[in-house]
């Protein structure tokens, strides 16, 4: 039984067939191959073949796809008042998105060391007479990223739920309409 490939383009004396020309973009000048308005169907191993005479070189490409991350959301999993601390504990997630990675900081640097963590998971404990802290947490992938700020001014909150103080931080980067344009270039 042969192996079928399914081929996108041919070069061959200076002129070239481009198979799936709504698919692809091939670029004379530095020899890439563009593969446009990828899906998660396009996530696979793919063979770059440059023929010359009698000789044939092969690269193995494997294409990976992400799909953008959606809007984070905050919930408050439970809140407790002990020895004039407060701790409460955050989760960080997202609806959409591949390859998810959470992280939390601050850009407040007095409170920079308690909102530092990775993961999704946060467990926040500061003294009572903190006013405010606020923490964000970034939901990323390799082709997006965004943010979401936590506010605390009580230690009054009703475990579960979505925090009413959690809000798309100004600092949220756009989500490409695009997952990944890869493009493949000949050694």
């Amino acid at each position: 039984d042969p192996q079928r490939k399914l081929v996108l383009l041919k070069y061959l004396d200076g002129n070239y067939t481009n198979y799936m020309p709504g698919r692809t973009r091939f670029h004379m000048v530095d020899f890439s191959l563009e593969i446009l308005n990828t899906s998660r169907e396009d996530r696979q191993l793919h063979e770059y073949i440059v023929s010359k005479g009698p000789e044939e070189k092969v690269w193995q490409i494997q294409l990976d796809v992400y799909e953008p991350v959606s809007h984070p959301s905050i919930q408050v999993l439970g809140w407790a008042l002990a020895n004039g601390s407060c701790a409460v504990t955050l989760n960080c997630t997202v609806d959409r998105g591949d390859n998810v990675t959470y992280s939390w900081g601050s850009r407040d640097t007095s409170t920079l060391g308690l909102c530092s963590h990775n993961g999704s998971l946060l467990h926040l404990s500061y003294p009572l007479q903190n006013t405010s802290i606020t923490c964000a947490c970034t939901a990323s992938n390799p082709v997006s990223r965004r943010v979401m700020t936590f506010n605390s001014s009580k230690c009054s909150y009703e475990k579960g739920g979505k925090s009413p103080v959690a809000h798309p931080a100004l600092s949220s980067l756009p989500v490409p309409t695009r997952a990944l344009q890869e493009t493949f270039r000949a050694a």
